[in-house]
């Protein structure tokens, strides 16, 4: 199997720089003050208020069960992946963890949200690369696969909201769980942002009478290319063309107004592209 140095590097580097970030986010900002915000890395920190051991040894005590117990799931080149990747995470927490002794601030908000600004943007970086150091959502992936009625994702919400309530109660201290909600929030959409950024496109569906006119103003004026179905109405049973066009976020009102201008009548859904790869978009980049 040829191994790609390039992107290998690249991933290595991404890894290293995302679990530094984590890192630097649970000694500096969230172990002073036990903010839990859902995660293996939260729940290490809670268990290390209660047992007084580090965040990292608790990590990869419950980690590296997780992910054998996880192998089957996982596939074991996955499952190596992650391995590795916890182990890099543990180790730089090792690292980091004098900054604990660090007082940044006594402010609990402030450390709660840049403390998850930090963490969420080592996550990003983490998952940009298509990396991964493990965590809770391994145990909601056993609960599925043993209780497949249960969704992954409310498992994933409940594991995430017993960690944060933990926190409260390890802390107690019904505002350290409030603290550590806010983080797991301003952690999610910090992930989103780096995977996804502020570049999103619109994607548009036009169901319309005007094919020939609104194609050519779509090509001519906005200069995209057009996708064009056959469809059929369901209650009036005549046929009709369904248009697919993908624009970037600052063509949205142009295209707005130029469908308005060419087909009054026609019946638009406009959605939220996070990504668009193709000739006029960014190159696929994985």
């Amino acid at each position: 199997m040829k191994i790609n140095f390039k992107n290998f590097i690249k991933e290595s580097i991404g890894m290293i720089v995302g679990c530094i970030l984590i890192s630097v986010a649970l000694n500096m900002f969230f172990s002073p003050h036990t903010i839990a915000p859902g995660g293996l890395s939260g729940l290490s920190v809670v268990l290390s208020k209660v047992s007084g051991l580090s965040v990292s040894a608790i990590m990869l005590i419950m980690g590296i069960p997780l992910i054998f117990f996880s192998i089957k799931i996982l596939g074991t080149k996955n499952a190596i992946k992650t391995l590795i990747g916890m182990l890099l995470l543990s180790l730089c927490i090792s690292l980091t963890s004098s900054l604990s002794q660090v007082s940044v601030t006594d402010d609990v908000l402030l450390a709660a949200i840049t403390g998850a600004i930090l963490l969420g943007l080592g996550l990003g970086v983490v998952f940009s690369v298509d990396g991964s150091t493990g965590g809770t959502d391994l145990i909601a992936l056993m609960i599925n696969k043993a209780i497949p009625s249960i969704p992954l994702s409310k498992c994933l919400v409940c594991i995430d909201g017993l960690v944060v309530m933990s926190s409260g109660i390890v802390n107690k201290n019904l505002e350290t769980a409030l603290y550590s909600a806010i983080s797991l929030y301003v952690i999610v959409k910090m992930i989103d942002f780096i995977i996804s950024g502020f570049n999103y496109s619109k994607c548009f569906i036009i169901i319309t009478n005007e094919e020939e006119k609104l194609k050519e103003a779509i090509v001519n004026d906005i200069k995209r290319w057009i996708t064009i179905l056959d469809g059929r109405g369901g209650y009036t049973d005549s046929s009709k063309s369904v248009l697919i066009v993908a624009v970037n976020k600052k063509q949205e009102v142009h295209m707005k107004k130029l469908i308005k201008n060419v087909d009054k009548n026609a019946f638009i859904i406009v959605s939220k592209a996070h990504e668009v790869f193709g000739e006029g978009f960014s190159p696929i980049s994985a």
